[in-house]
């Protein structure tokens, strides 16, 4: 049975048709604004009943970043989007031009998903999904299966806490680990470089106009793979606090893998070597135990798609 998966981010969708190989057969987007939640109800089901028309499928999975009820129906809060105690799947329903199963999966739980049913963790049986985007996700496969906790909250790993009074964070608190190991971070810390480091900066600022303020994740990882020094140092420290985090992980959870999503993974070894340093770095008992493989995902910016129609379809 063919399924559709949603990735719904704070601009725009991306709405998949998938078959039972995860191979996503047919794809569009739409815009949104993060802020109109009725407008994102819409998008979401314009979409799939453009699909629905050209092929047939048994049940429609959304993707969202945010904290899921436990009975996959709503989205109790999202950090960027305004959803609070919010419906969605019901939402969606009453606009899709078929009867079929809806079913929220958490953005970074329908990812991981994803990369254990089809990609970088198809062999293993307990594995961590780390989605570096906007901010920082989290899903835990633990003995091949999906841990969603009691209320369905589980591996919200980006909102650990590790710096006290650190840096505000969407979800209320300051400190989360995802003001630290996100795109988010990256562009915060390479525009602070580009106004107190001006002459080392020289790289970015050409390629952001001359503008601190444009200066985005994908241009520091541009400058760095073309050897510019201080976009190749702040890669490390992003990849740095991503492998200490990613120690703490384990000392709870001890997974056989740790999988690297999102757009920062277009920085190959420039960002995987910092975080596996940093990671054996922090890991207890180094030396008397096996290390996690630490890996990219496989289907990049499919992995919400895949995922969730995956997990709708069972």
């Amino acid at each position: 049975m063919h399924a559709i998966g949603v990735d719904i981010g704070g601009t725009k969708i991306a709405v998949g048709v998938v078959d039972e190989d995860g191979k996503v057969l047919a794809q569009v987007r739409r815009e949104t604004n993060a802020d109109d939640v009725a407008h994102i109800d819409k998008a979401i089901a314009d979409a799939c009943n453009e699909l629905i028309k050209e092929h047939e499928v048994g049940a429609i999975g959304l993707a969202a970043a945010g904290f899921v009820s436990p009975d996959r129906t709503s989205v109790n809060f999202a950090p960027n989007i305004a959803w609070r105690e919010y419906p969605l799947a019901a939402k969606v329903a009453e606009l899709v031009h078929a009867d079929m199963p809806i079913v929220v999966e958490n953005d970074a739980n329908a990812a991981g998903w994803a990369e254990f049913r089809f990609g970088a963790g198809r062999d293993a049986t307990d594995m961590l999904m780390l989605t570096v985007g906007t901010g920082l996700g989290g899903a835990v496969i633990s003995e091949r299966e999906l841990v969603r906790g009691k209320w369905g909250m589980a591996a919200e790993v980006g909102h650990m806490r590790v710096v006290p009074e650190g840096h505000y964070c969407g979800c209320g608190h300051e400190g989360c680990w995802e003001q630290y190991a996100s795109g988010s971070a990256l562009e915060r810390d390479a525009q602070h470089a580009a106004v107190a480091r001006v002459d080392q900066a020289a790289h970015l600022l050409e390629l952001a106009g001359g503008d601190p303020g444009e200066i985005r994740g994908k241009m520091v990882t541009e400058a760095a793979q073309e050897g510019d020094p201080l976009s190749i140092e702040l890669l490390a420290t992003l990849g740095r606090w991503i492998g200490e985090g990613s120690a703490s992980v384990a000392a709870l959870l001890d997974p056989e893998l740790i999988v690297i999503g999102g757009g920062v993974g277009a920085a190959g070894e420039l960002l995987l070597g910092p975080v596996r340093r940093g990671f054996e770095a922090q890991l207890s008992a180094m030396g008397h135990r096996p290390v996690a493989t630490i890996e990219l995902a496989h289907h990049g910016n499919e992995a919400g798609i895949v995922g969730a129609a995956d997990l709708a379809r069972r």
